[in-house]
Order: C-alpha cells, then structure tokens, then sequence
C-alpha cells in the first residue's frame, strides 16, 4: 500500500518523528504495526504505530530510532517521498477489559504505540496513568504529548537527569489495577516480577527482529506457555500468562 511522507521532524540525537499520508482502513487495533519498504534495502523494516486517522486519506503518525543503515536513511527521505507499507499487522492490545485504572509502562522506543492506546483507553473512560522510562534527560520524547492528554505522567531516568531517578519499576508504586508495556526485555522482566509480587496481570509487547511480518517467515517465533507463538502474527502483545523468561 502506498503511502507519502508528509512530514519528518527530529525529536531526540537519534529519534524521529513522521507522518505519512495514506489508505489507514486497514488499522484497526493500538499496539499494532507497519512494515515500511524502504529504497534500496531489502528487508522492510518494522515500526510501531504511534497514532492515526482512519480514512482513505488518513493520516499514519510513526516514532523510529536510527538503529543501523536503514533507519539512518529513512531519516533522510523528503517530504513527498513515497513510500511502500504493510499494515494493520499484528494483534495490537486488547483494551476491552474491566480494569479502571490501568498503568501504562514504556521503554525507550517503546514509548510510541502506547500514545494512541492512552486515548483509546481515555475514550472508554478509564482513568490511565503513564510510565517512561529513559536513560537520560537527553533521551526523553513523547512526554508533552501525554500531559496534554491530561494523564499523570512520570519519567524516569537511570542516571537522574529528569523525574525519578531510576528505571520504570521506582514508578510503579502507584494504584493501577492492570499494565500495558511497550520496551526492552530487561525492562519487561523488571516489570513481570512486580506485578507477579502484586498480583496484577498485563500486557506486553514485544520488540523483536523480524523478516515478512506476517507470520509465514517463522524467524520471530518464541516459546510461550501455550505453544510457539510468532512475535509478528500472534503478537507482538502477549498476555503476562503466558510469558516464559
């Protein structure tokens, strides 16, 4: 599916923002993704879906970390480029339980697709509250974006430079009923291990390398406590029953 850039904007030394313009029907889920065909590379690369405007004509609003070379020319495309997408994939979050407050917890890049989750979540009337975890002032994005949805929001950085000095687990001392989180395994095994001492369940997903995205590869699988799981069709959100460490 074809889409334009509209605009492109950076938000950190290696974090960018942008917007695409496009056919969004095909999204129907928050926490779901896209694959972007970029020129000149093979592989398409997989980013989460930060937010969107559902039409024929929507708009697609991605967050991307310069990783390698095909993020670093990525960041280089002019407004107007078009681009070719997969999208809609994976399961996104399943939002449809009955907890009222749940704690939204993300890492990094794993901060993006948990913007469009929070209005989501403000829409049914919940009343969420919000987690980023950075490692220095420096690195913080998305934080302005969450206030002026009128949520709680803390940050946190290991080195101390902004908010609580510490990883995301120093926030969650809180009262939430339920978690989503979005991050780096590290940070998720943190995470698992206090909402297991609280007996609170959540949602996790994962950020993994990945080819087709759409499941018939079979290079993301990972075991679960049901079976093999692929991160990119049966996930990338996995319940926090059935995670295996």
């Amino acid at each position: 599916m074809k889409f334009t850039i509209k605009e492109q904007r950076k938000l950190t030394s290696t974090v960018y923002f942008m917007r695409l313009e496009g056919d969004t029907t095909g999204i129907s889920k928050t926490g779901q993704f896209v694959q972007i065909q970029l020129p000149g590379f093979y592989l398409r690369r997989p980013i989460s879906i930060n937010d969107w405007t559902c039409g024929e004509n929507g708009t697609l609003d991605l967050i991307y970390k310069v990783v390698g070379h095909g993020t670093e020319a990525m960041k280089l495309l002019p407004d107007g480029t078009e681009l070719d997408l997969l999208i809609g994939l994976g399961n996104g979050y399943n939002i449809d339980g009955d907890e009222k407050k749940p704690l939204l917890i993300g890492g990094g890049v794993g901060v993006p697709p948990l913007y469009a989750l929070c209005k989501a979540l403000i829409a049914q009337g919940k009343q969420p509250s919000v987690v980023l975890g950075f490692n220095t002032a420096s690195e913080v994005f998305w934080k302005d974006e969450f206030e002026a949805l009128g949520v709680p929001v803390t940050v946190t950085t290991a080195d101390g430079t902004m908010g609580v000095k510490g990883f995301v687990t120093s926030a969650m001392d809180g009262d939430f009923d339920y978690v989503y989180t979005c991050g780096p395994e590290p940070m998720f095994k943190a995470v698992y291990k206090v909402l297991d001492e609280k007996g609170i369940s959540g949602q996790f997903s994962f950020e993994e390398r990945m080819a087709c995205g759409f499941g018939v590869c079979m290079g993301c699988s990972c075991k679960t406590k049901y079976g093999n799981k692929r991160i990119c069709k049966d996930g990338p959100v996995l319940v926090k029953e059935e995670i295996i460490w």
